[in-house]
């Protein structure tokens, strides 16, 4: 690679990286070519970007980004693919659903949303994450709870009022 293609991957990589705010760094080094199709497939129906990149021009991106990737650059040993993905949790799901045929891929690293998770160990937490839509979802929901319990307190005093009333114009 000649060192004018380097500085144009080089330049790919900073523009994808500070418009991505969830990238997942994943070894898929040991799956066989049936297996990288598996997954390549998988993540392109779950709307994630895979891309095998090399380590010293994904670092090298990293510090031309002006995003503060911390101690993720510290995770670039080895095999490195990279993963952009619109929902935080999508990727970390994928890893894990595609574990349970295979021990690979595994998980280096994730910035998500300016946090940043470094190792395999990670993989649970970062499943768990809530995407913008569920928290919002959440947040609506809890909104009503009250709103909902003051209308239906109101209906039903109505309803016992109504029945008092009925009672007294009986009698």
């Amino acid at each position: 690679m000649t060192r004018e293609e380097k500085s144009q991957v080089i330049e790919t990589l900073t523009t994808k990286l500070s418009e991505g705010n969830i990238i997942y760094l994943a070894d898929l080094s040991g799956l066989n070519a049936l297996e990288t199709s598996n997954l390549r497939r998988a993540c392109f129906r779950a709307n994630i970007q895979l891309s095998v990149v090399k380590n010293t021009l994904l670092e090298k991106a990293m510090e031309k980004s002006e995003k503060d990737f911390g101690d993720l650059p510290s995770a670039l040993k080895g095999n490195t693919s990279l993963m952009f993905a619109e929902i935080g949790n999508a990727p970390a799901k994928l890893i894990k659903e595609f574990r349970k045929k295979s021990n690979k891929p595994l998980l280096k690293g994730a910035y998500v949303e300016e946090a940043i998770y470094i190792g395999d160990d990670q993989l649970d937490s970062l499943v768990n994450l809530k995407s913008k839509e569920e928290v919002i979802g959440d947040i609506i929901t809890l909104l009503q709870s009250p709103a909902k319990n003051v209308i239906s307190a109101l209906q039903s005093g109505g309803q016992k009022l109504s029945g008092i009333i009925k009672t007294l114009s009986d009698k």
